[in-house]
């Protein structure tokens, strides 16, 4: 098979358009399953996480469908208007990167809230939680009080620019690799779960523990990076 290895710092984009090209040569036929995600990871000289973003940025595309329990398929395109250059996987940051990005900043955010965070910032804190504790109870994803959440933290912090560059991280979830990885790994038992997370970040901040609030932030991003690696065969079906 005409597969070039990749370097490991390269992203799912280089993986998603070395993919588009076969397919678009023949090399992959219409109808065909693509080989396994560890085949293709091992081929490439990739992860596995950054072969599932290659492949979500292509079936984003309308190149192939992820049939979950089965395997990913080949779409017949020749009916189909041809994306722009590099698709969207050109333009969208990988989720898994965004992921350990936020384990990075958001670290250190949780850890300077905790020190210098005030009464009024731990209650909003608090309420975020509430709202996630509520919307989940009710069966909605909670979204919303998420977000509440870290900008809250972020807010403890007094600073605009890391006030923009978590609103930034936010933001970048609405991009349709994202959503559409959320779509396949995000549950309300994954959501559940995150909230015990956020619990626990919240109590660090409250004590006032700038290594526990960063220890607690970095569980919280390690638990929902691996949510998103999660093996398909555990996904809800699409």
């Amino acid at each position: 098979m005409p597969i070039q290895t990749l370097e490991p710092q390269r992203l799912y984009r280089q993986i998603a358009e070395q993919l588009r090209v076969l397919i678009g040569k023949g090399e992959f036929a219409v109808g065909a399953r693509i080989p396994a995600e560890r085949d293709l990871a091992a081929q490439l000289g990739v992860s596995r996480p950054s072969v599932r973003e290659a492949l979500i940025a292509l079936e984003v595309e309308g190149w192939v469908e992820i049939r979950t329990g089965s395997g990913v398929y080949v779409l017949d395109r020749s009916h189909r208007t041809a994306p722009p250059a590099n698709g969207a996987a050109g333009v969208e940051w990988g989720p898994l990167e965004i992921i350990r990005a936020r384990r990075l900043v958001e670290g250190e955010t949780a850890a300077t809230a905790a020190q210098y965070g005030k009464r009024k910032d731990v209650d909003a804190m608090r309420r975020a939680i509430r709202m996630m504790r509520e919307l989940a109870a009710r069966n909605e994803v909670p979204h919303e009080g998420d977000r509440a959440f870290h900008l809250a933290i972020v807010n403890a912090c007094d600073n605009v620019v890391l006030t923009e560059t978590v609103q930034g991280f936010w933001e970048s979830r609405h991009g349709p690799i994202f959503a559409r990885m959320i779509d396949y790994f995000e549950t309300m038992d994954s959501w559940q779960a995150a909230i015990g997370e956020h619990e626990a970040i919240l109590d660090a901040i409250a004590a006032h523990d700038p290594a526990a609030a960063r220890d607690a932030m970095h569980h919280h991003m390690d638990k929902f990076h691996q949510r998103f690696s999660a093996s398909w065969r555990r996904t809800k079906a699409s």
